[in-house]
């Protein structure tokens, strides 16, 4: 089962036992992984394999 969790910019957590976070400016942040998302565009970060979709303010990762 996938587990997903959802940030908007200047919050982090963690998805299972990795570190997340979105910075005010829109970077994100994922085990060290640092990336940028324009709306509507989806990654899968290489170290982790996690997704990160971005809509609008909500970016959503999944695992």
């Amino acid at each position: 089962m996938a587990e997903t969790l959802t940030l908007t910019p200047h919050h982090n957590g963690k998805l299972g036992v990795v570190h997340i976070a979105v910075t005010e400016d829109h970077t994100l942040y994922v085990a060290g992984e640092r990336a940028r998302l324009a709306d509507g565009e989806e990654i899968t970060l290489k170290r982790t394999g996690i997704t990160v979709r971005r809509s609008g303010d909500e970016y959503s990762f999944t695992r």
